[in-house]
């Protein structure tokens, strides 16, 4: 069954008839609204109210409402999700809890509906129903009753009853430390918690200390009101009060609160009635918090040894500690000083905003080594002197613990807090045995970080010389071996240089994120080795000893490199044997950042990397012995196969020659009968009948006697070579002439014609008739070579070849080919690939001819079942 007396029901069944979106029970416990109860109100929407809900304005509104006692109601803007366009606040009477109504508009139906149900909620009230010393005492015990499980819910619902009894705008509680003051809780003034306020800066707290009495002040009474702590107090405030919490004789806190009016006399004695009542609770609040303190900073040292023994670096040491001395002693933040082992560097530690950072300065000029004492410990408050020392400005007290290890201070721990009354004597005690372990840890793991460093830099070295022993360019060697510095040892900026016997740069390598992008290196860092300019790594070349400089504006030679401010800078010298060949060089933007172990790594690698150098040095020099050698072999084969290309052409021109005073001969010899048998068989015809059945061989006899009369004339014009007639031409107008010559040629036997002519050739010095003749034989052989039709292509252009201008004109089929052995005596005369079509073998003869005593030449490039090509080259 569904208890109708219920809270839930309750709330289901007025959201119904109030027609509201959503509705929810919020209760006021340690500073924050807690959700008790709620309907109609989804996670989305939860989530989004929970996050509205903590923007201080509309925490201060909810609290205003809950202090007047009286509703309230607050427009949202859209960009806020929560389902409704307004909220509304109904206080729930004797208690510090409110509903939260969700919706639109609530008329006075609806509004006197939820006001009803919060009285249906708030705890009957027994006695006066203005002053109810029951209900004091009830809360005063519920406090107590509190106290073992939730020390700030206790104080901050004490302080709440007290509000609600007395209505005010504002209220804080504060716990006394000395001189002190300490706001520990408060009511509607979330600015106040945390304040330490001194007791001597304010006239009316000395005099509430002094008489252990309460004090009411208003506005009216200026200079009393001036003395006031401000905390809280708005334009509106009228009146305030204040009443000590004392216990027997003793001052241990106050309570003040504030509103718009005065307290009348029954007001004021509530208050202060309440306050006495509620005193022995917050001393036992007091008491149980320090005890609880104490035994949670000595469960926190046993959390420190076995959290910290496991540490497997200074660096997690620190960030360790510092987590847990943060959680200890609340420090706003803590510091740890590390000397090194030469005393020349202080590793600092810092946790800031929960990171640690790591600075590593000169010990030297460090404020640490003139504020504190080695020996024992010291707890400074902020002035002038020393501010240097503060990382964080809410910090007012700072204690500086020295790390002590078998005698000697290896370094000091820093805590700072923001509360003024500095660290008790528990605090300081604990902080000591603290600094005291943690001192061996560090030094231990000091010695372990060192032993492990050494080892990995050796891996490292050995790493770079496996990468560089197998090369054998010196530049490659540099380049990679500085770019490895920066990968495996984590350098910001490495340069190596290699000199020549005058200490001038000859090669140069770099890596980094400041290194230079140009390729050319050497102009870019000739200067560190100038000898006008000096510098750090100039010393170095001169003296042969590595330099470390940790602050490189102390040193007088150091020269900076362009675009990169460094803080501190190491150079070492690459000797080949007594001779000093370049150097390596090292730079950060940090001061301090190299040490000893620095100095080891460089100088191993130096020497290693020397003797590579030294290596790829000797291979150069036989390399460029083979080199030159190569160069010398090729020259003479070069000459060679000239030599055989002239006596190639000779042979070739002997030949024609030869071949030509023969054919000569061979004319003379046939001419004549040639002759004779035309002009007979010509008569013969002439006088037999058509019809003659001895005609048919007589026609024959006649057509072959004029085709060998052919053949004697090409043999006498390949004999007699006609004087040339040279004239400057346009190779593409001849080209042209013989096209429109063989066009009719090429359509009859289903060639497709493409043509390329460059535009503006060059004149050349030709005889038109014998060029016209090379492009005829080659353009007949062509449409020959494709029988059954093909792609023909003529091209001209100019060609740069063997450091001459030439005109090129090239023929090319997709015809039959020839043949590679063919190819090789293709221009020797009589040689035919046609001899079943009745080829003579001189066509390409005359043409090699004709172009040779142009002083040109022609190629033939073919392929089987893929064409040939011939290229006509003609000097400019």
């Amino acid at each position: 069954m569904v208890d109708k007396n219920g809270t839930g029901y309750r709330l289901k069944e007025a959201t119904q008839i109030a027609g509201s979106s959503w509705v929810v029970h919020l209760d006021r416990q340690v500073g924050k609204w807690k959700f008790v109860n709620s309907y109609k109100l989804t996670k989305p929407r939860t989530t989004n109210l929970v996050d509205y809900l903590s923007q201080s304005s509309v925490d201060s509104w909810l609290c205003g409402a809950l202090g007047s006692r009286s509703s309230r109601s607050r427009a949202i803007i859209k960009e806020i999700n929560i389902g409704c366009s307004r909220l509304f606040a109904f206080p729930i009477e004797g208690s510090t809890g409110v509903l939260l109504v969700g919706g639109d508009e609530q008329n006075g139906i609806a509004q006197r509906v939820w006001k009803l149900v919060a009285s249906t909620l708030s705890e009957p009230e027994a006695g006066d129903p203005e002053v109810s010393p029951v209900v004091s005492d009830t809360l005063v015990s519920a406090m107590q009753e509190g106290v073992p499980y939730d020390l700030p819910a206790a104080l901050d619902q004490m302080l709440a009853s007290i509000a609600l009894q007395v209505p005010c705008q504002g209220a804080w509680l504060a716990v006394r430390r000395g001189d002190v003051l300490e706001i520990q809780t408060h009511w509607r003034t979330p600015q106040s918690k945390g304040t330490a306020l001194n007791i001597d800066n304010y006239e009316v707290l000395q005099e509430i200390s002094k008489t252990q009495t309460g004090l009411r002040i208003e506005r009216d009474a200026e200079h009393q009101w001036e003395e006031l702590p401000q905390i809280g107090l708005k334009t509106t405030t009228g009146a305030w009060g204040c009443v000590p919490l004392v216990v027997g004789q003793r001052l241990i806190g106050m309570i003040a609160l504030w509103r718009l009016r005065s307290f009348n006399d029954q007001e004021w004695k509530q208050f202060v009635d309440m306050v006495v009542r509620a005193a022995p609770s917050v001393e036992v609040i007091i008491t149980f918090t320090e005890l609880s303190g104490h035994l949670h900073r000595l469960a926190m040292l046993n959390d420190f040894v076995l959290t910290l023994s496991s540490g497997k670096n200074i660096d997690q040491i620190a960030q360790r500690v510092f987590a847990l001395l943060a959680r200890a002693f609340r420090t706003e933040v803590c510091g740890l000083y590390l000397i090194s082992t030469d005393e020349r560097t202080i590793r600092e530690y810092r946790n800031v905003n929960g990171n640690v950072n790591l600075n590593i300065t000169g010990l030297s000029n460090h404020p640490v080594i003139k504020l504190s004492n080695r020996e024992q410990i010291r707890q400074l408050s902020r002035n002038e002197k020393t501010e240097v020392l503060f990382a964080s400005e809410n910090s007012q007290d700072l204690v500086l613990v020295p790390l002590r290890y078998r005698g000697r201070t290896n370094g000091w721990l820093a805590l700072e807090i923001s509360s003024s009354e500095g660290f008790s004597v528990y605090d300081t005690r604990l902080i000591t045995v603290i600094a005291g372990h943690l001192a061996g840890l560090l030094e231990y793991t000091r010695l372990r970080e060192e032993a492990i460093g050494r080892a990995r830099n050796l891996g490292l070295i050995h790493e770079v010389v496996q990468e560089v022993i197998g090369l054998l360019d010196k530049q490659e060697v540099i380049q990679i071996t500085a770019e490895l510095l920066v990968r495996y040892f984590g350098y910001e900026f490495a340069v190596i240089l290699l000199v020549d016997d005058d200490n001038k740069p000859i090669h140069c390598g770099s890596g980094g994120s400041q290194a230079p992008s140009t390729e050319n290196l050497i102009s870019e860092f000739a200067y560190l080795v100038d000898e006008n300019k000096g510098g750090i790594t100039h010393h170095v070349l001169d003296t042969g000893e590595s330099l470390l400089v940790n602050d490189v504006t102390t040193s007088s030679i150091y020269i900076s490199i362009e675009g990169w401010d460094a803080g501190s800078e190491l150079c070492v010298p690459l000797k080949d044997g007594g001779r000093v060949v370049g150097l390596m060089d090292i730079e950060s933007s940090s001061k301090n950042a190299f040490d000893q172990n620095d100095i080891m790594v460089l100088e191993s690698l130096a020497g290693i990397i020397s003797s590579v150098i030294s290596n790829a040095d000797q291979y150069q020099h036989s390399q460029e012995n083979v080199r030159k050698l190569r160069q010398t072999q090729q020259e003479l084969q070069s000459r060679i196969e000239s030599q055989l290309e002239a006596e190639r052409r000779l042979i070739q021109a002997e030949k024609l020659a030869a071949v030509g005073e023969m054919a000569a001969g061979i004319a003379h010899e046939l001419n004549n009968p040639l002759t004779t048998v035309n002009g007979f068989t010509e008569i013969v015809l002439d006088e037999i009948p058509k019809d003659s059945k001895n005609r048919s061989d007589l026609e024959l006899v006649l057509q072959e006697a004029r085709r060998a009369r052919d053949v004697v004339r090409r043999l006498l014009d390949f004999s007699r070579r006609s004087e040339s007639e040279r004239t400057k031409a346009d190779i593409n107008e001849i080209l042209n002439d013989v096209l429109s010559l063989t066009n009719h040629l090429m359509q009859s036997s289903a060639v497709e014609l493409d043509v390329s002519l460059e535009e503006n050739l060059p004149w050349v010095s030709i005889d038109r008739n014998q060029m016209k003749q090379v492009f005829l034989n080659l353009i007949h052989n062509a449409i020959q070579a494709m029988p059954s039709g093909g792609q023909l292509l003529i091209k001209s252009a100019t060609l740069l070849h063997e450091g001459r201008k030439w005109v090129t004109a090239s023929v090319s089929d997709s015809g039959e080919g020839i043949v590679p052995e063919a190819q090789a005596r293709i221009f020797e005369p009589f040689f035919t690939t046609k001899s079943n079509e009745g080829g003579t073998g001189l066509g390409l003869s005359i043409t090699f001819g004709i172009v040779s005593d142009h002083g040109g030449d022609i190629e033939v490039f073919s392929k089987i079942r893929k064409g040939s090509k011939f290229i006509v080259r003609l000097p400019i």
